[in-house]
């Protein structure tokens, strides 16, 4: 299995990688799309030609991304649909509501070292929000998926997978300390892995997913910080970059991996693999800097277990739902 490469780097911008691309006629969602990377990866589908839905928890916001985004691309098709992936009645709602095939699906929304909490349906707020609300939209949409053929799944993780492999004994902290950034890796890791077996399971039927991190991006994301925090970060980050680790990315930098996952013919039929600047990444025991994917990411019998683990806590909650 050879590793994808080309000419694109860290510097790379989502419009650079869509650059005579057309995805006339393609259909597209975006997750988390009213800021941050979200908004430059469906500006750039949108300016490739997608129709591109924009679904957001804040309609507001939205609304907002859409005039700029339909201001940038041209386009006066641009949608936006309410999502609030803690609560599985709205993704529920969301796919249900949707018709017709859909040949582009970017899990791009997240949430990152939140305090101690739970989703509505009572699952720890991060593997809730970052893996099971997404777990929930993407095989919610099958249909649609499977319809357009030849779809692609683009799932946002991020080099925090290196923090935490998923602990399926205690998925939620129930039993050991509740620490955020153990959570947000396990999430994360929780990214990979669902590219992997959403691709083994549903290639046959037109669909491939591949996972990627967007790489050092000052977003929103970061919401939950002290300010203490982040100016310890940003220190950090400044020495990284002075050591030649990496280089923190502009949103739209941070975009091109997503849009590159989800538009580009190297990609065709190709799935289940971790991407960093437009690269397959390479499997390595620890992180250099923010580069590598580690080995419990991609385990295929680890990607499984999740798989049936999700599908079963999805099923007891529509059951209690319904109750």
């Amino acid at each position: 299995m050879n590793r994808i490469t080309n000419d694109f780097d860290d510097t790379t911008t989502a419009m650079q990688v869509m650059d005579g691309l057309d995805l006339a006629g393609r259909s597209a969602i975006v997750t988390g799309a009213a800021s941050g990377i979200g908004v430059e990866t469906a500006r750039a589908l949108a300016h490739g030609g997608a129709q591109v839905t924009l679904a957001v928890r804040d309609i507001e916001a939205g609304e907002r991304a859409k005039v700029d985004i339909a201001f940038t691309s041209g386009r006066d098709d641009v949608r936006v649909a309410w999502l609030d992936l803690a609560d599985l009645r709205s993704v529920d709602a969301f796919t249900h509501g949707w018709q017709g095939p859909l040949h582009i699906l970017v899990n791009n929304a997240g949430v990152m070292d939140t305090p101690r909490g739970t989703t509505a349906q009572g699952w720890e707020t991060q593997f809730g929000v970052n893996h099971l609300g997404h777990f929930a939209l993407a095989t919610g949409l099958h249909d649609g998926l499977a319809a357009a053929g030849d779809a692609r799944v683009v799932s946002v993780s991020s080099s925090g997978h290196a923090a935490s492999p998923v602990v399926f004994d205690d998925l939620f902290f129930e039993r050991r300390d509740y620490e955020p950034g153990l959570a947000y890796g396990q999430s994360k890791t929780a990214n990979v892995l669902f590219a992997v077996e959403a691709t083994r399971r549903w290639a046959m039927d037109g669909i491939t997913a591949n996972a990627l991190t967007p790489g050092g991006v000052w977003t929103p994301l970061q919401r939950h910080w002290s300010a203490e925090r982040r100016a310890a970060n940003e220190e950090n980050a400044r020495q990284a970059e002075a050591a030649g680790l990496f280089r923190m990315k502009t949103p739209e930098q941070g975009a091109a991996t997503s849009v590159f996952l989800a538009a580009s013919p190297q990609l065709h039929g190709i799935g289940g693999r971790y991407f960093e600047d437009c690269h397959e990444a390479e499997v390595v025991d620890q992180l250099r800097g923010l580069a590598g994917v580690l080995p419990h990411a991609l385990d295929r019998d680890a990607a499984r277990q999740l798989w049936d683990a999700s599908a079963q806590l999805l099923a007891a909650a529509r059951t209690d739902m319904a109750s």
